[in-house]
């Protein structure tokens, strides 16, 4: 089954959800601020991503309040810890996973 991990309050998040319902494919929507993903379901997200970086918002506030231009830090790590950086929706297929809003993964994947 299809999840859809993010936000209630991230706006592509609810785009995703609302394409989602309107096609009547049906998911599971794991909202990040009331669980935390499982070992699990981290692995297959990062090793979906071709580079470890893909899964960063560098354009949110978070990314730009707290300095993370100018830091050096482990990004899985920090992305478990601050859920903030990391770029949402996120739509989780078995061990396939693709990060941000995408339609054209959602239609290759059904």
């Amino acid at each position: 089954m299809l999840q859809l991990i993010g936000l209630k309050s991230d706006k592509d998040t609810r785009k995703a959800e609302r394409y989602l319902k309107e096609r009547r494919i049906p998911f599971q929507f794991v909202d990040l601020s009331e669980r935390s993903l499982s070992p699990k379901e981290w692995s297959s997200i990062f090793s979906s991503v071709k580079e470890k970086e893909d899964i960063l918002d560098k354009n949110s506030q978070y990314w730009k309040k707290n300095g993370y231009d100018y830091r050096e830090f482990e990004i899985e790590e920090e992305v478990k810890e601050h859920i903030e950086l990391l770029k949402k929706p996120i739509l989780r297929n078995g061990q396939k996973a693709h990060v941000g809003w995408s339609e054209e993964w959602l239609k290759g994947e059904m």
